[in-house]
C-alpha cells in the first residue's frame, strides 16, 4: 500500500522502516495533518496519523476527495478522528490498541513520586550547590489512598506498581465489572473517590462524556492538598479550574503528561517563541507542578510495538481484512486509558 506518514519524529523513524521491512510504499513527513497540508495526500492509499493530528470533519472530505481511503493511527487514542464521518464517507479507521501499558503507567508512578519528593527542586538547588533540605519535605507512600478513574490497560499497570508501594487503591469505572474483582482494589463511586483520595490518577479516554470529568464542582470535593495526575488526555480536566485549586491550596501537586490546548504546542521546541500559551505558562509558575510533553508513551518498546502494529494494520489492509482491523476502534474499553 501507499502511505504517508504524518507528524512523524526523529525517534520513530528507525522502528517504523524496521517495521516495514519494505513491504509498503511508504512516505515519511514531521508536518502534521491539518488542512493546510492535506493535500500533501492526494495519490496515498493510507494517511497515518499521530495525537495531535486534525482528522476533524474538513480534513476527512479533504482526504475522501483525494482518494484516500484508510487512516491509521499510531495511538490507542482516536478523539482526533471524527469516527462518524470517516465512516460515512466509507474510510476505514484502525488504531493501536496496546502497544507498551507499562511505558505510560511507570510514568504516572514517575510523576507521583518526583512531585511527592521534591526531585525537581531538590536536583536544581543540588546544581547550586545547595544541598540543604529545607523545602523538600515529602510523604511516604504507603497506606496512601490512591483513586484510580479508568481501570483499563495502563489502569491495571499502574494499579500493580502502586500495590507495592502498600498504597490503598480506589477505582472507579462505571464500564468495569465489579464481578471481575482485580485483587487488591476497591470499586467506588467517582464521588467517594475524590471524597477520600490522597492522590487521583487520570487513565479514562477523551469523550463527549469524560470532557472536562474534573471541573472545580469535582475539585471541591477533594482533600485539601490532593495530588492530582493526569497522563492520558489533557481535556479531561478543565485547566482554568485546576489553576485555580493550585491558587488556592486545594491542589498541592500537580502532574501532567498532557494538556487540553496541546496541539501545536507539544511535541515542538518553543524555547525561542514568543506569544506563549498563557495557560500553560501560569501552570508552570507553580513549583508544585511538572509537566511533561507527551512523553509517557516514549519507551524503546513501545516505539517498537507501535511501528510494528501499524504496518501490521497496513498488511491486514491489503490482504482484505479491513472489518478486523476497523472493529479494534470499537474495541475500545469506554473508560480505557489512552495514549
Amino acid at each position: 500500500m501507499k502511505a504517508l506518514i504524518y507528524s512523524t519524529k526523529e525517534f520513530e523513524k528507525a522502528s517504523l522502516q524496521n517495521a516495514n521491512q519494505q513491504k509498503h510504499d511508504i512516505t515519511i513527513t514531521g508536518k502534521p495533518l491539518n488542512m493546510d497540508t492535506v493535500k500533501m495526500a492526494e495519490g496515498f492509499d493510507v494517511v497515518v496519523l499521530f495525537t495531535n493530528d486534525d482528522a476533524s470533519e474538513p480534513v476527512l472530505r479533504a482526504l475522501n476527495d483525494l482518494g484516500v481511503k484508510y487512516v491509521a493511527t499510531r495511538s490507542v487514542g482516536v478523539d482526533h478522528i471524527n469516527l462518524k464521518v470517516a465512516a460515512e464517507l466509507g474510510i476505514r479507521v484502525a488504531n493501536v490498541p496496546h502497544y507498551s501499558p507499562n511505558s505510560v503507567a511507570e510514568h504516572t508512578v514517575a510523576l507521583m513520586m518526583a512531585l511527592n519528593r521534591k526531585l525537581i527542586m531538590a536536583d536544581t538547588k543540588a546544581h547550586n550547590y545547595q544541598f540543604d533540605l529545607s523545602s523538600l519535605i515529602g510523604f511516604d507512600m504507603y497506606q496512601k489512598t490512591v483513586g484510580i478513574i479508568g481501570l483499563g490497560t495502563i489502569g491495571k499497570v499502574v494499579a500493580d506498581i502502586l500495590k507495592g508501594f502498600g498504597c490503598k487503591l480506589l477505582v472507579y469505572d462505571k464500564y468495569a465489572e465489579e464481578a471481575d474483582d482485580y485483587e487488591g482494589v476497591t470499586f467506588v463511586t467517582l464521588n467517594e473517590l475524590l471524597v477520600t483520595s490522597d492522590i487521583i490518577t487520570l487513565h479514562a479516554p477523551l469523550t463527549e462524556e469524560t470532557k472536562y470529568m474534573i471541573t472545580q464542582e469535582q475539585i471541591a470535593k477533594m482533600k485539601m492538598g490532593v495530588m492530582l495526575i493526569n497522563t492520558s488526555r489533557g481535556g479531561l480536566i478543565k485547566t482554568e479550574d485546576v489553576l485555580q485549586g493550585l491558587r488556592e491550596g486545594k491542589i498541592g501537586y500537580l502532574g501532567l503528561d498532557v494538556y487540553e490546548n496541546e496541539r501545536g504546542i507539544f511535541f515542538k521546541n518553543h524555547f525561542e517563541t514568543e506569544g506563549r500559551d498563557e495557560l500553560l505558562t501560569d501552570l508552570l509558575n507553580f513549583n508544585n507542578v511538572i509537566i511533561t510533553g507527551h512523553q509517557a508513551f516514549l519507551t524503546n518498546e513501545a516505539l517498537t510495538n507501535i511501528a510494528d502494529k501499524t504496518i501490521q494494520n497496513l498488511d491486514e489492509w491489503q490482504l482484505g481484512t479491513p472489518e478486523e482491523c476497523n472493529a479494534k476502534v470499537g474495541k475500545i474499553h469506554p473508560l480505557e486509558e489512552l495514549q
